[in-house]
C-alpha cells in the first residue's frame, strides 16, 4: 500500500520517526521493589529525553495481576506508532532462556530492526564488575561466609548453565569467604552446603550472609532464601550459623536488597542501553 495512494491518506498512516524507540524489557513486580523500576525511568527521562521509552514486562503472572503491557504488545504498538528501528534493553541479570524467549519475540516483528541490548552479566567482565560492587555487602573473611543466591535455570540443556558454573568457580577463586549456588539447577545448593561441612567452613566465625545476585530480591528471597521452610537459612542454621541478607528500605519499610538497589548497576544497564544505541544509530 502506498502511503501517498487513496487508501493511505484515508488512513492517516503515521509518518515514519528518525530515532528508534526504546524498549525496556523487565520482568516486572507488584511489591514496594517496583520503586526501583520508578527510579530507573526516572533516571531515562533525565539522560535519554530525546528517544521515547516504552516498558515490556516479561513475566505472565505478573501482567495478569496488573494489566501491564507484555513485550508482543509494546513492539506491536511501536511499530504502529511508525517506528522503524527500536532498541530493545532488558533489565536481566544473565542471558539465560527468558533473554532468549524475548530475542524470539523481537524475529516476529519483521517491520522493525531490533537491536537488543545486553544483560547486566552478558560478559565476563560485567560479571567481576558486579562482583566489585557487591563487594560492599560483604562479610569480612574473619566475620563469615557469603552465600551468592543466583536464580539459576531447571533445565539442563539451557547454554547459560555454562555461565552459572562459571560464576561458581569465578567467586570461589577471587574470594575465599565467598560461595555461590542456584535456587534451581546448578551450581546446587545441597551440594554447597555438603561441601561447606566437609571444608569446615561451619568450625569458622558462626555467621552467614545470603547475597541474592538477582535485579529484585522479592518472593525468592522471602520464601527461598530466607523462609520459614526448609530456606537457605534454615538449613544454615541447622548447621549452628547466625543468616542474614542485606536490606534496603523503601516506604519506610525494610526489603530484601536484590541488585536494583546498587546504584552502580543502574549505571552498568544504561551503559548496555547505550551501546545498543550507539549500534541503531550506525546501522
Amino acid at each position: 500500500m502506498h502511503p501517498n495512494g487513496y487508501i493511505g491518506r484515508k488512513m492517516h498512516l503515521p509518518p515514519l520517526k528518525e530515532k528508534p524507540a526504546v524498549i525496556i524489557a523487565a520482568f516486572g513486580s507488584t511489591t514496594r521493589a517496583r520503586a526501583a523500576l520508578d527510579n530507573f525511568q526516572a533516571h531515562l527521562e533525565r539522560h535519554f529525553s530525546e528517544y521515547e521509552i516504552f516498558w515490556a514486562y516479561t513475566s505472565e503472572i505478573i501482567r495478569r495481576k496488573t494489566g501491564l503491557p507484555s513485550l508482543q504488545q509494546t513492539l506491536a504498538q511501536v511499530e504502529a506508532a511508525g517506528f522503524r528501528k527500536v532498541v530493545v534493553q532488558p533489565l536481566h541479570i544473565f542471558p539465560g532462556t527468558e533473554y532468549r524467549q524475548i530475542q524470539e519475540t523481537c524475529a516476529y516483528f519483521p517491520g522493525l530492526r531490533v537491536f537488543m541490548g545486553e544483560t547486566l552479566c552478558h560478559r565476563w567482565a560485567f560479571i567481576q564488575e558486579t562482583l566489585a560492587v557487591m563487594e560492599q555487602d560483604f562479610l569480612l573473611p574473619d566475620q563469615g561466609v557469603n552465600l551468592l543466591a543466583l536464580h539459576g535455570t531447571p533445565l539442563a540443556a539451557d547454554p547459560v548453565n555454562i555461565v552459572y558454573l562459571g560464576v561458581e568457580k569465578l567467586v570461589a577463586d577471587l574470594y575465599p569467604h565467598v560461595r555461590a549456588a542456584a535456587i534451581e539447577g546448578i551450581p546446587d545448593s545441597n551440594a554447597l552446603f555438603t561441601r561447606m561441612k566437609k571444608e569446615r567452613i561451619i568450625d569458622r566465625p558462626k555467621q552467614a550472609r545470603i547475597i541474592p545476585m538477582m535485579y529484585f530480591a522479592g518472593m525468592h528471597a522471602r520464601d527461598d532464601l530466607m523462609g520459614e521452610n526448609d530456606s537457605w537459612r534454615t538449613r544454615l542454621e541447622k548447621m549452628g550459623l547466625t543468616v542474614d541478607c542485606p536490606m534496603v528500605e523503601t516506604g519506610k519499610k525494610p526489603l530484601f536488597k536484590g541488585l536494583a538497589f546498587y546504584p552502580e548497576v543502574t549505571g552498568f544497564l544504561v551503559a548496555r542501553l547505550e551501546r545498543a544505541l550507539g549500534l541503531a544509530d550506525y546501522f
